[in-house]
């Protein structure tokens, strides 16, 4: 397949920015907000966003049961930030049940675990299959809090920057190992937002050649 077709939900969060990047990763690119358009892809990229929004469009638009379905299929997928919390199996929080996650990962992840929007942060790590470390860019961040046998750590926070509501550095350090990107089998997620480093396809181009494989 030289050229498959990815589609990026396109529901809420940042649709244009992975769509750019999967084309620039040897991919054709499409947003999918229909059935029929879902149906027609190779892969599907779940964005970032709000997962409890992002739960409830997928109702709006009728496209819940039919994603699930395909994912069960063995449809690759990546998902970034939300898009991670939603390819979950199970996600550890006081407001989970307001988040109805695919079950396409089996991993459990905490929403908001980093801390609020003002904790957002950028560093740089070791990712699994790419040589040079990766610029990550966490908003609101998921972590990783379990993982499945068949899963896969592609990579971990070394080091959490200083951040104005997390002065205590004992508090930082104990962010430090957290697990922020993984694979099971075709399916790919990161809690970070790699669609927002200009010039760096690099963990998009990972997926593309996951699509292509299958």
């Amino acid at each position: 397949m030289a050229e498959p077709l990815v589609g990026v939900l396109a529901l809420q969060g940042g649709v244009a920015e992975h769509l750019a990047a999967l084309e620039r990763s040897g991919a054709r690119a499409i947003p999918v907000r229909r059935v029929e358009e879902l149906d027609a892809v190779d892969g599907i990229v779940l964005p970032g966003g709000e997962s409890t929004t992002m739960t409830r469009l997928l109702d709006t638009f009728e496209l819940y049961e039919p994603l699930r379905a395909r994912l069960a299929d063995g449809l690759p997928a990546y998902g970034s930030c939300a898009g991670m919390i939603m390819l979950a199996s199970s996600v550890d929080d006081d407001r989970a049940a307001a988040v109805r996650p695919l079950g396409a990962l089996d991993v459990v992840v905490r929403r908001n675990a980093f801390g609020r929007q003002v904790d957002s942060f950028e560093t740089d790590l070791d990712f699994h299959g790419i040589d040079d470390p990766v610029h990550a860019v966490f908003i609101r961040a998921p972590w990783v809090e379990k993982i499945g046998a068949g899963v896969s750590v592609l990579a971990t926070v070394s080091e959490v920057p200083d951040a104005d509501t997390t002065p205590d550095a004992t508090e930082r350090e104990g962010l430090a190992g957290r697990i922020v990107a993984v694979q099971q089998g075709a399916v790919l997620a990161t809690a970070f937002h790699p669609e927002l480093v200009e010039g760096d396809e690099r963990v998009h181009r990972c997926f593309v050649r996951i699509v292509r494989e299958r």
